[in-house]
């Protein structure tokens, strides 16, 4: 549908319980059993039943998002046979919306993105790092005072993720610096992701990823870092490295799907956090989440008024 965009959330949505919506559909039965099998432990059991501070840490966390957001979209894709005209993921998102059109494939993504996440924890020690969400200042005022308040150490925007909302990452000093003159709060992360201080994960992870099988996507997938609208499988090794340390521009690019005609999107997977995020980008645009069967029963009235919107 050249109106319909997919949209994939990261790391935060995880909790335990996750994938048990569905657990009942073949089709996450499959999926579970080759992520199992892919990762060498028991995915399936850390998302049903957690511990949360286990399933929480950054390499146990992105494939059990990856396979929960994979699910939801496997299962409507076999009801609905829906092609979208755009697709994009929140960070780690990005692969799973590289799962839903076709750029790599289940196996291979579930198992990088494990690899992702402990190439990211171990690029800075714990406790070096941090981030921190800052509320209700415009981008260029918040890199300004980053700029101020860095006094030769690491700090930047890290996720410009809606209006009055954007998230700072470097080094804990530096955050806390921050802090003191801006509204916010510090996350409770285990590394500055989307800094530079992620460069030596982004290395490691580039020699990952060119083992990986990439193909030329079924429809345009809006990258993070530059909001590029990529559909050739030469484009994605290199997007995805950047995508390591440089920040999430995740606003801009939802601006960029709503000027190519999107005019509505649907959000699978656990969480509502990129739902609420664009309700404050572009409320005009609707959002539907895809996170249980029961959604499924209600998506077909959704997308019966979207086509009457013409899309």
């Amino acid at each position: 549908m050249n109106g319909l965009a997919f949209l994939f959330p990261g790391q935060g949505s995880q909790k335990p319980g996750m994938g048990q919506a569905f657990l009942g559909h073949p089709i996450a039965k499959d999926l579970f059993e080759e992520a199992n099998e892919r990762l060498g432990f028991d995915l399936k059991k850390l998302c049903l039943e957690g511990p949360a501070e286990l399933l929480t840490l950054t390499q146990n966390a992105q494939p059990a998002i990856l396979t929960c957001s994979t699910i939801a979209h496997r299962i409507f894709e076999a009801q609905r046979h829906i092609v979208p005209r755009f697709a994009a993921g929140h960070s780690l998102g990005e692969y799973s919306a590289l799962v839903a059109a076709g750029v790599l494939s289940f196996g291979e993504a579930v198992e990088v993105v494990y690899y992702r996440g402990k190439f990211m924890q171990e690029a800075v020690p714990v406790g070096v790092g941090g981030m921190a969400a800052i509320i209700g200042m415009d981008a260029p005022s918040l890199e300004t005072l980053c700029k101020e308040q860095a006094q030769g150490a690491q700090v930047a925007p890290a996720n410009y993720n809606c209006p009055g909302q954007i998230v700072i990452s470097g080094e804990l000093a530096a955050v806390n610096r921050v802090l003191s003159k801006a509204k916010g709060k510090l996350l409770e992360v285990s590394a500055p992701f989307h800094s530079t201080l992620m460069q030596p994960a982004a290395i490691k992870l580039k020699e990952k990823l060119s083992n990986c099988k990439f193909k030329d996507a079924a429809f345009e997938i809006v990258s993070n870092a530059e909001n590029k609208r990529l559909i050739q499988a030469g484009d994605f090794l290199e997007s995805l490295t950047k995508q390591v340390t440089a920040p999430v521009r995740w606003d801009s690019g939802v601006e960029v799907m709503i000027q190519n005609g999107v005019q509505g999107f649907i959000e699978f997977g656990e969480g509502k956090i990129l739902a609420g995020m664009q309700k404050r980008i572009d409320k005009t645009k609707s959002v539907f989440q895809v996170a249980c069967p029961e959604d499924l029963d209600q998506i077909g009235s959704w997308l019966e008024q979207l086509d009457k919107e013409q899309i």
